[in-house]
């Protein structure tokens, strides 16, 4: 009993909706169900952002969630639904650009499957994002080389002493 729909949504003719992800992966024999929702954001990197423009090879990003999804079921059982929708054009401050809706049976597989499928759409996508700033200017993303200088930012500095922490 394997469920799930992927999609790209074109920003100028619709939008994501994220209340129409829950209910697609609404099922009375689920306990457990988990949602990641991404905006816009009106900041990054300490520069002011008045939106955003994803181009999609939609084609290869349809196949590739289709992947995704079926790897999640492969880890998770096949008692689970997905929904994943990807928005592809101008988005403003506030508007949807991706969501991920899980239910499962359980709270702990929704919640493992919602961040599995998530971060491989960051890393493994063809989506490229361009940011609009305040200031009239652009620029593409660099995409997951920023999450990864992020995530070494974020590091807590270690101890290189000679002795041995623990």
């Amino acid at each position: 009993m394997s469920d799930f729909r992927c999609m790209i949504v074109d920003a100028e003719h619709s939008r994501i909706d994220p209340a129409a992800a829950l209910e697609f992966v609404a099922d009375p024999a689920f306990g457990g169900f988990a949602m990641f929702v991404g905006r816009v954001r009106e900041q990054n990197q300490g520069r002011a952002v008045v939106g955003v423009s994803y181009d999609v090879f939609e084609q290869l990003a349809l196949a590739g969630f289709d992947d995704i999804v079926r790897r999640a079921q492969e880890q998770f059982g096949p008692r689970l639904k997905i929904h994943l929708a990807h928005a592809r054009g101008r988005l403003g401050v506030g508007d949807v650009a991706v969501v991920v809706a899980v239910g499962t049976p359980h709270r702990d597989e929704a919640f493992r499957a919602c961040r599995q499928v998530i971060e491989a759409v960051k890393h493994r996508s063809p989506i490229w994002k361009q940011e609009h700033y305040q200031d009239g200017s652009s620029e593409w993303s660099e995409g997951c080389s920023l999450c990864e200088t992020q995530a070494r930012d974020d590091q807590p500095e270690s101890r290189h002493d000679g002795h041995a922490h623990g």
